[in-house]
């Protein structure tokens, strides 16, 4: 829904879920990706150990509507600015790693910055619709999705093929139906993909070096999320 600002103060404007004001939620919000392709890391630290850092592969790097531009990365049942990761508990943003150079930096790299900029600007996508597409780009660090049926008891773990940004700012990972398979492979924007966050049995995503635990029943990754499926 568009909220027309005819004279009005937006900040006055508050967002009925997150209290908010309107307009910084609105200058927060995605409007374009550009897919990480070489191998950069986030880092942070959690309270449990608080002398060691843990590292996650970089999905992408967006950019905000106030022209900030951030990794993302998939933290627990949805996709997060690597900046705004702050939960003692869960973990805490500590900055960049180039593992091929063994470089570890806290702002995005400017050839990103760049690459995201000029892309938003060539395209100038506009839309009243916040469920509009504006773009959907490949998975291409092995996320999976966790889908928990409590009544059987069963967890179960599907790849994400791609990622799909709409006009509102929000970044659904998308799964496939089998049902409706026409042609392979599956591609982006393929009409047999839907949001994992849509599903009724979705809890979580997770990367693949966690997912093949879970594949391979690790015990102490079926431990865990088990834990984490028992707490949501």
């Amino acid at each position: 829904m568009k909220i027309p600002d005819q004279g009005h103060d937006m900040n006055n404007v508050i967002d009925f879920f997150s209290k908010k004001p309107f307009q910084s939620q609105q200058e927060k919000r995605f409007i374009r990706l550009a897919p990480e392709l070489d191998g950069l890391e986030m880092l942070y630290s959690n309270d449990s150990s608080e002398d060691k850092l843990y590292s996650l592969k970089i999905l992408a790097w967006g950019l905000r509507a106030n022209g900030e531009v951030t990794g993302l990365v998939p933290w627990l049942d949805k996709i997060i600015a690597c900046t705004d990761i702050q939960d003692p508990l869960n973990g805490q943003f500590e900055g960049y790693y180039d593992p091929g150079i063994d470089e570890i930096f806290f702002d995005s790299p400017l050839h990103k910055v760049v690459e995201v900029e000029t892309a938003a600007e060539y395209y100038e996508y506009e839309s009243d619709n916040p469920n509009d597409v504006v773009q959907e780009i490949p998975d291409l660090i092995g996320t999976h999705a966790v889908l928990s049926d409590v009544d059987k008891k069963r967890l179960s773990l599907f790849e994400v093929v791609s990622w799909r940004l709409t006009n509102d700012g929000i970044i659904e990972g998308m799964l496939i139906n089998d049902k409706k398979i026409e042609s392979t492979p599956v591609l982006p924007g393929d009409n047999c993909l839907y949001p994992a966050q849509e599903h009724k049995h979705f809890k979580y995503f997770f990367q693949h070096h966690i997912a093949n635990k879970i594949k391979s029943k690790d015990p102490e990754a079926l431990a865990a999320i088990s834990m984490l499926v028992d707490d949501g």
